[in-house]
């Protein structure tokens, strides 16, 4: 736990000094292609592996770039992350990325922010290849087509709207991969980065179980989970729990509880994703013993991770406005979490759009 507790306060640290810290666009040119990978690796597993040598592959020369979560440790569903991130990015390097550089805090965003906030460190880091999975869809190719055009392609709820030609291009609610990369397409387009045939489109493989791999974890025992990640992810993995190192669902309860209590009704309803109505139930319903007794007044929202997400609010209370602030500045600080190499470090600061880059510091 007092991991837990060290890793909120730094991070909490870094991300008013991000707030606080002016953008500097970099003068420098470079001729070298730059692929960025957007990925949780939590933990990295054969899918991630695929999309990075697929990509690897077809453009050899280019450096890899992957651009992992950081801030808080909590994932895009509001959770703990099994790993921290410099684990994260050391089994990364060590199955053939270049550079990881931390990305946004995604456990107290919305979806949009957070995909707002990628697609602006796509654009600092001068991106020119972006891989991403996918999962076979009727209809879902038509959607890859015309996102590789250039268009500007929007998810709305049980639909998919091409912007650029005012056409509803298919009539369903897409699962989560293929979600993020029309959220992708849509963020690109509001921030004016030019994304024709920029995206790797890459079919995910079969035979790889999220859930088998966390249980493995909690039980210590990776047998059946031996074919599903690279030797390297499961050498970390089995150190850390020999370390009490894992911090999957382990949270501050004593924050969170803290703020369900204490805080009056402005202060809550000014915390990012809150509304009034949230806040009156959480005000209305407490003093509160437990998380569990809290979780039962966390009204459901836009997605099933909501109340996960509103968890990690309250653990890590950030306003709607501070987060607005830090959006408009993002990336202000590219935040390396690892490197192959010097010569590659070398080429990645001449290569990114970004005067502030420095070395994470765990």
């Amino acid at each position: 736990m007092s991991q837990v507790l060290d890793i909120l306060k730094r991070d909490k640290e870094l991300f008013f000094n991000d707030l606080n810290m002016d953008f500097e666009v970099s003068d420098t040119t470079s001729d070298i292609n730059l692929i960025a990978d957007f990925t949780e690796y939590n933990p990295l597993h054969n899918g991630h592996f695929h999309c990075m040598k697929t990509a690897k592959h077809m453009f050899p020369d280019s450096l890899f770039v992957a651009i992992v979560p950081g801030l808080f440790e909590r994932s895009g569903r509001g959770i703990p992350y099994i790993l921290p991130r410099e684990n994260r990015a050391e089994i990364a390097i060590s199955v053939g990325a270049d550079v990881v550089v931390e990305g946004p805090p995604m456990g107290i965003m919305g979806s949009g922010q957070y995909s707002l906030c990628l697609c602006k460190m796509f654009k600092a880091l001068n991106t020119d290849y972006i891989p991403r999975g996918y999962k076979p869809k009727e209809g879902f190719d038509e959607i890859l087509k015309r996102i590789n055009l250039g268009h500007h392609i929007a998810p709305k709820p049980y639909k998919i709207v091409d912007k650029t030609t005012n056409e509803i291009v298919l009539k369903d609610k897409l699962e989560e991969d293929n979600y993020v990369i029309t959220s992708f397409a849509n963020s690109l387009s509001k921030i004016g980065f030019d994304y024709s045939n920029k995206f790797i489109f890459v079919k995910r493989i079969e035979g790889v179980s999220g859930t088998l791999i966390r249980e493995s974890i909690l039980n210590d025992d990776f047998d059946n989970v031996l074919d599903m990640m690279p030797s390297k992810t499961i050498e970390v993995l089995k150190r850390e729990i020999k370390n009490d190192s894992i911090i999957y669902g382990i949270r501050d309860e004593d924050s969170i509880l803290n703020t369900a209590n204490a805080f009056d009704f402005k202060e809550l309803s000014d915390l990012n994703l809150f509304n009034d109505k949230l806040a009156k139930n959480i005000l209305d319903n407490g003093p509160y013993d437990n998380l569990e007794e809290l979780e039962k007044f966390i009204l459901h929202g836009f997605s099933s991770h909501f109340r996960q997400r509103i968890l990690s609010i309250l653990e890590n209370s950030i306003s709607k406005k501070d987060i607005s602030r830090y959006i408009d500045k993002y990336p202000s600080n590219i935040r390396i979490l690892g490197y192959k190499n010097n010569e590659v470090l070398e080429k990645f600061i001449k290569k990114v759009n970004n005067e502030n880059i420095s070395l994470f510091r765990g």
